[in-house]
């Protein structure tokens, strides 16, 4: 009876419903006066996460355009996951099949979804290195029934979302990728999503806090960036 009833609402109306929920909790915490802002787990210095994983954190930074990222310097205190985690993450973005604007809207949409705001941060920033413009970023927040999607990155938030909501894609979402998209594609997909959706749990549960702003990334992560496209 509930998986009927489940599958009668239209998916729109379950991700606005679950999107409500969460923020009546955020504020409910808000109220009974949890610190939100307070790391549950600080980011770790060189005594705490290595030399190598702090000098990996902080070449890292320079590229991106500032310090160490609290991102790598709070997961690297596990030190056994760390590194076979960043060659993992680095596989997806920016070595993936998809193109890099493409992957960037997945992770934003992931983002909002899951009201990371630290990865929304990271991700705004890192967005505007691959084509999309600042209005683009923004409007990531709206959907894919926005104005101004071309048909596939239309395809590719709602994807975002089927993933966020359901756990999978339908068969009717899955025809209308299937032509547009190769098997690689379809793959990583799933795995950018499944992946930036980890990673967003993970921060809003250690309750990570954003970097300082750096603004506009620099000129050697773009350079990075139109390598890894050309290869």
């Amino acid at each position: 009876m509930l998986t009927r009833c489940r599958r009668a609402v239209p998916k729109r109306y379950r991700v606005a419903v679950t999107r409500l929920a969460n923020k009546v909790v955020r504020r409910c915490v808000s109220v009974a006066g949890m610190d939100s802002t307070a790391p549950r787990i600080a980011p770790g210095g060189r005594a705490d996460i290595g030399t190598i994983n702090h000098g990996i954190a902080r070449l890292l930074g320079l590229v991106a355009g500032g310090g160490p990222p609290n991102v790598f310097t709070t997961i690297a205190r596990h030190r056994g996951i760390f590194r076979p985690w960043l060659r993992f993450a680095g596989a997806l973005m920016p070595g993936g099949v998809l193109p890099r604007d493409q992957t960037e809207l997945l992770i934003l949409r992931v983002a909002h979804n899951c009201a990371s705001e630290y990865e929304w941060s990271q991700h705004a920033r890192i967005a505007l290195t691959t084509g999309l413009t600042a209005a683009d970023v923004e409007r990531v927040r709206a959907g894919a029934d926005a104005d101004g999607w071309s048909a596939r990155q239309a395809l590719l938030l709602r994807a975002a979302d089927a993933l966020h909501a359901d756990h999978t894609i339908d068969d009717e979402l899955w025809a209308e990728l299937r032509p547009v998209m190769k098997d690689a594609e379809l793959i990583e997909l799933c795995l950018v999503v499944g992946h930036y959706s980890m990673l967003a749990m993970t921060l809003n549960t250690l309750r990570v806090q954003p970097d300082a702003p750096a603004g506009r990334p620099p000129r050697a992560l773009r350079v990075v960036q139109s390598i890894v496209a050309r290869r």
